[in-house]
């Protein structure tokens, strides 16, 4: 059997209900064996050592460069952002894969209006904007992402790729396997990226795709013996008890 394909997906400790139903929407369609890391800064512990930067909006707005050290600079691995939702088959993306390029990824030309996006964020404008929410990386071509210089380079030197000795290095991907909701409009979308704002945000509940998402999580937190709203009402009558 081949090796599983490797899925490398950013971790917020603020929101692990997004990571959790990305991860379900994901093993829901594969039809190839799949295995997942989450990229969490408290997994990493003394191997990451940047200060924060109060325009990165997550907590892996830096760390996702760390999926080729992460696997050894081997093969080929994905990362993704933890606010996106696969709704087609996760092995169609993987046999995209080619060899001749360091990464290959969605070319957005994206360019937001607004000045904020989920929890106060500040909506950062830049070349290639989008292009690392999902990125297919040819590990061995990767080698210039090493813990030193990831910790160290700027965030445009890290988001633009300025890691790669140019852009013919960067393969394209079809924008399906990254529509951003509320921005693209395809009639067969392949992942849903809720970019400016997922619906687990009070904030974006209404927002493009949210039944789909919403749909997703409850799938995904479903049990015979009780659906998952029944649980959710459960647990915090318990832990209003024990508080």
């Amino acid at each position: 059997m081949n090796e599983p394909i490797r899925i490398f997906i950013g971790y917020d400790r603020r929101i692990p209900v997004a990571f959790q139903t990305l991860v379900h929407s994901i093993t829901a369609r594969a039809t190839a064996p799949v295995t997942f890391c989450p990229i969490s800064l408290t997994n990493l512990g003394r191997l990451y050592t940047r200060d924060v930067n109060p325009l990165q909006s997550t907590e892996f707005s830096f760390s996702r460069f760390f999926t080729p050290y992460l696997s050894n600079y081997e093969g080929w691995s994905i990362f993704m952002d933890n606010d996106i939702i696969a709704v087609d088959d996760i092995a169609k993306l993987w046999a995209l894969r080619d060899d001749k390029y360091a990464t290959m990824v969605c070319k957005h030309e994206h360019d937001p209006g607004e000045a904020e996006k989920f929890m106060h964020a500040t909506q950062t404008r830049y070349e290639k904007k989008n292009w690392s929410s999902v990125i297919l990386f040819n590990n061995a071509k990767c080698k210039a992402l090493t813990p030193d210089y990831v910790n160290t380079a700027t965030g445009l030197q890290l988001h633009q790729f300025k890691w790669l000795e140019n852009d013919n290095l960067i393969g394209s991907l079809p924008l399906e396997w990254n529509t951003l909701v509320d921005y693209n409009h395809f009639k067969n979308p392949s992942m849903l990226h809720y970019t400016e704002g997922g619906p687990f945000y009070p904030d974006y509940k209404d927002c493009g795709y949210s039944e789909e998402w919403f749909r997703e999580y409850a799938a995904a937190n479903n049990c015979k013996e009780a659906d998952v709203f029944q649980l959710t009402t459960t647990a915090k009558s318990k832990l209003q008890r024990e508080g």
